[in-house]
């Protein structure tokens, strides 16, 4: 038995893997992986798999990196943790004057959690909790946009809209409205980004006249819903509804878990629309993949709706035991210092563009509805019928004929149903960014050799996918 395999046994006989039918695995490897280094990683064999999704979306400055790695050692020789609540320390206090710096302006207050759910579940109780403190005790509900996804806890749940991991849940969720999204895959023949945003805002601007009473915030995935399909849209919908939620005294929340520190093309997507949210929830990549952390943002004025004599009950008691853990800020402040003086955004805007070079072979193909790219994130949709869009029966797992293939060729990627994309690390090269096309490329025409032979309809379960 070789190493892998010895791993992969002792793997199975112990662990539950995260978004996984473990009975795959009967025929599925699991891949054990020994080290990393930049955008590779090496199993236990020697085998190397680029790292084509930042290992879900949260390594942006390679693995192992030096100026990561000697910033977390130096910390953790000084302290480890401590209790938030009471007392503070150095890498929180500076971490946080850094995040109100960078962030648009009017985002002053930074309260942390361990993870982007709970980020979420933070941002969803303020705003509630604000709300409740004002008298408006009506506002408890949310808005949230079809096909959106916002974490994997109850309330996080209850905002988003992928079927494949809300719907057993759903006796559990609380109460939200769901508009129709600006998705722009969606759009008819002819119509642009901007005026196809435009128009689906009309949904969105019913639901706020209709509700806003009742409603505590909107939510929305700023430009990119990840899970629901890396699908994309035009930022005039963030300024119509800020606009919107100013006007119907709603709260807007900005989830940049996925899409803040630069992957849309700007350091955070709330910066194309040129708003600023009233909570902006960060995770991911603020930590550039090493330690769980996330950070809520929100304005002055939130903060002093809770600001009061402890006999008035109105103070936010919630917290993680983790919460400001100052590994997790050392290695977030060493992520900012790469961004700040390696001149990053810029850079990957070169690297942007040859993902569109390099994969606009891809357009002419038969089975090819799409490829669609917000910095740097790109994603090409494998359909059945490139005319009408139609999509490939979901049980039928075209992605990961792809993922498959991928690995053989040494590139993780991960497809999200049947939408394939690259979300790398930034330090990648043009010509890591051309293997990683040819293989996507190789792996299509693999994954679209076949005819349809799942013999049930198309639009059964048609939100249920292979999660990425």
């Amino acid at each position: 038995m070789g190493l892998n395999a010895d791993w992969m046994q002792r793997d199975l006989s112990v662990l539950w893997h995260p978004c996984t039918q473990m009975k795959d695995h009967e025929r599925l490897p699991v891949v054990p992986i020994r080290r990393g280094e930049g955008v590779w990683l090496e199993d236990f064999e020697g085998k190397r798999y680029l790292d084509a999704v930042s290992s879900w979306w949260v390594n942006v400055f390679g693995h192992a990196n030096p100026r990561i790695n000697q910033r977390i050692k130096d910390q953790v020789d000084q302290l480890e943790h401590v209790i938030l609540a009471g007392f503070s320390h150095q890498p929180v206090i500076e971490l946080s004057e850094r995040l109100v710096k960078i962030t648009p302006k009017g985002l002053d207050r930074v309260f942390y959690a361990d993870n982007g759910s709970s980020g979420i579940e933070v941002a969803l109780k303020m705003s509630y909790h604000f709300w409740r403190n004002q008298g408006r005790e009506r506002k408890k509900r949310f808005v949230t946009l079809t096909n959106s996804y916002h974490g994997e806890t109850v309330a996080a749940m209850s905002v988003g809209d992928v079927a494949l991991f809300t719907e057993t849940y759903k006796s559990l969720l609380l109460d939200t409205l769901k508009v129709p999204s600006p998705d722009c895959f969606l759009r008819p023949d002819g119509m642009g980004w901007e005026e196809h945003s435009r128009a689906m805002f009309a949904h969105m601007e019913r639901t706020l006249a209709e509700h806003h009473g009742e409603v505590a915030a909107v939510i929305v995935e700023p430009l990119i819903q990840g899970a629901g399909g890396m699908r994309m849209y035009h930022p005039v919908y963030l300024q119509l509804l800020r606009e919107a939620c100013d006007r119907y005294g709603v709260h807007l929340i900005h989830d940049e878990i996925a899409v803040g520190f630069g992957r849309t093309g700007t350091m955070f997507a709330c910066e194309q629309a040129g708003i600023a949210p009233d909570f902006l929830v960060l995770s991911k990549a603020l930590t550039g993949g090493y330690l769980p952390m996330a950070a809520v943002l929100t304005s002055d004025a939130v903060y002093q709706g809770f600001y009061d004599d402890y006999q008035t009950l109105r103070a936010f008691l919630h917290s993680h035991t983790y919460t400001g853990n100052p590994l997790a800020c050392a290695a977030a402040l060493a992520t900012l210092d790469i961004f700040e003086e390696d001149r990053v955004i810029e850079a990957n805007r070169k690297l942007a563009t040859r993902m569109a070079t390099a994969t606009a072979h891809l357009a002419a193909h038969p089975n090819v509805a799409e490829i669609r790219q917000t910095g740097m994130v790109l994603a090409i949709e494998m359909v059945q019928d490139k005319a009408s869009k139609t999509p490939y029966p979901w049980q039928e797992r075209r992605g990961l004929k792809v993922f498959q293939h991928a690995l053989e060729r040494g590139a993780l990627l991960r497809p999200l149903g049947n939408v394939v994309y690259f979300l790398p690390p930034y330090v990648i090269t043009e010509e890591q960014i051309d293997f990683l096309a040819t293989v996507a490329s190789e792996g299509i025409d693999i994954a679209t050799r076949d005819a349809v032979s799942v013999a049930v309809a198309a639009d059964l379960h048609p939100n249920h996918r292979d999660p990425g």
